[in-house]
């Protein structure tokens, strides 16, 4: 490795390797402040994707403490949550969040450390960091309730870097482009763990803009890019905004990256069919969760089947069961569930919770598969995706796809409502395309010829934008809430 390739490239400058280790041997020194040893002390962190954002990480570690990223788009409340719920002893913010994280941090008994001063610090002894030790918590989206702070040991990120080099190919002449929000493993595990791994650069974009994400895609210095749906989904509108010498350049130049993914929600096949006509590449979807990093892809090299999230990854096992926790054969759907080593230890603090999450040493993720030809195809969370109505189980996702399909839907959830008679009807929200308009006897019409009986809407209602995560996921007890009273 060469001493001067670059680490980070982020709004803060450009950063080598040696940079990362003089960088975070400061934030680790500040952060011990005199002690020996952060002994697992939880650090929650505040900072814009960046080169320090890198750096605190790195230091909270190589202190011997338990790192939490706070989500820079979260408002008070929700930061306050999760400082609290962590028992964080420390906040390191950056100089532009002091203001708001100061308050919350008194409030809390924890001290505040800006970055600037971290960085500036000293650098002296630091202790010896365990692989059995908590490396960091990352907390859940609480789509079903209070986030939840789900703990990684230091193995364990080891071992879904390693699983995850092994079968998309990291290397040193690696250059990614990363443009999700940092307190989420798609970012922090599939961009920066296995860059960092393999001594690759890591490039970061403060924000996700489309015009410039296309011009760093298109620049032939890009290697790996991974993104959200909702991302692709702009950049596609991008791309047919564009002049058609512009649209040409684009093309060109994306076609020279080596690994293009999708991931953190179903990647539409209408979606993965556009990005190939446009730009050469057939996107490698695969599947994973805070809990447990990756556990199916989609091969680097062989079939990438749209639809299917692909097959369990290196050292990670995988089953679809029943209800009484019997694997099922194939063809039959279930509940998935993994085990290995990259799965997590603990939900924090919630040990009831952490015991029903595993059964037999599985971890029970909640998600309904099917397995068809090896590979494996999502049919919805158990809980909001899968609808029971009239006696049938019905995959709100196998809907969503036959919906995108309508001229007049640019993007669509499904969800079932309660229903007196048939226990709980389909319900489809919308998003329309330009001035389109759609009735809900139209629909029903159009997907008889698509849809057995039983699959088919019985409520359609039209939004302006679907609810969202900062991921871009839709968030679907709140597409429920907008069907109250209807």
């Amino acid at each position: 490795m060469s001493p001067d390739r670059p680490a980070i490239v982020a709004v803060d400058g450009v950063f080598t390797y040696p940079d990362l280790d003089d960088a975070s041997h400061r934030v680790a020194s500040a952060l011990l402040d005199g002690a020996a040893d952060l002994s697992e002390a939880r650090i929650a962190f505040h900072i814009p994707p960046s080169f320090a954002w890198v750096a605190v990480r790195q230091g909270i570690w190589r202190a011997g403490g338990v790192a939490v990223p706070l989500a820079t788009s979260h408002p008070a409340a929700e930061l306050e949550y999760t400082i609290r719920d962590s028992g964080a002893t420390q906040v390191v913010v950056h100089p532009s969040s002091a203001a708001l994280l100061a308050p919350i941090a008194a409030a809390a008994g924890a001290r505040l450390l800006i970055t600037t001063d971290a960085l500036a610090s000293d650098a002296g002894p630091l202790p010896q960091v365990a692989s059995a030790g908590r490396a960091m918590i990352v907390y859940t989206s609480g789509t079903t309730g209070r986030p939840k702070g789900a703990v990684a040991r230091h193995a364990t990120i080891g071992a879904q870097v390693a699983s995850l080099v092994n079968a998309w190919g990291f290397r040193s002449d690696d250059r990614m482009l990363l443009v999700l929000p940092m307190h989420h493993v798609h970012a922090v595990l599939n961009g920066l763990g296995c860059v960092l791994a393999v001594h690759g650069t890591c490039e970061m974009l403060p924000e996700f803009d489309a015009e410039v994400v296309w011009d760093r895609l298109a620049s032939g210095e890009i290697t790996v890019f991974t993104a959200v749906p909702t991302i692709y989904r702009r950049l596609i509108a991008s791309w047919e905004a564009a002049a058609p010498e512009v649209q040409r350049a684009r093309s060109e130049g994306v076609r020279t990256l080596r690994l293009m993914m999708s991931g953190s929600a179903a990647l539409p096949v209408r979606t993965l069919e556009r990005w190939r006509e446009i730009s050469g590449h057939t996107l490698l979807e695969r599947y994973g969760m805070t809990e447990l990093g990756m556990a199916l892809s989609n091969p680097l090299h062989g079939e990438r089947r749209p639809g299917f999230v692909g097959l369990p990854l290196p050292d990670v096992d995988v089953q679809v069961v029943d209800e009484d926790g019997i694997q099922v054969l194939e063809g039959n759907p279930g509940e998935l569930e993994v085990r290995g080593a990259t799965v997590f230890s603990e939900y924090w603090r919630h040990p009831e919770e952490t015991r029903l999450a595993f059964r037999n040493g599985w971890f029970r993720t909640g998600d309904v598969a099917v397995v068809e030809q090896g590979y494996y195809r999502l049919l919805g969370r158990t809980s909001v995706d899968i609808i029971k109505t009239g006696g049938f189980k019905v995959s709100a996702l196998e809907i969503e796809e036959v919906l995108r399909t309508h001229p007049a839907i640019a993007e669509c959830a499904v969800i079932g409502i309660e229903d007196p008679e048939w226990g709980e009807r389909v319900a489809a929200a919308v998003e329309l395309r330009g001035d389109a308009t759609l009735s809900c006897a139209d629909l029903q019409q159009w997907s008889k010829e698509r849809l057995a009986p039983y699959k088919i809407p019985r409520a359609l209602l039209a939004v302006s934008a679907l609810p969202r995560n900062s991921l871009g996921k839709v968030v679907k007890p709140d597409v429920a809430t907008l069907f109250q009273g209807r």
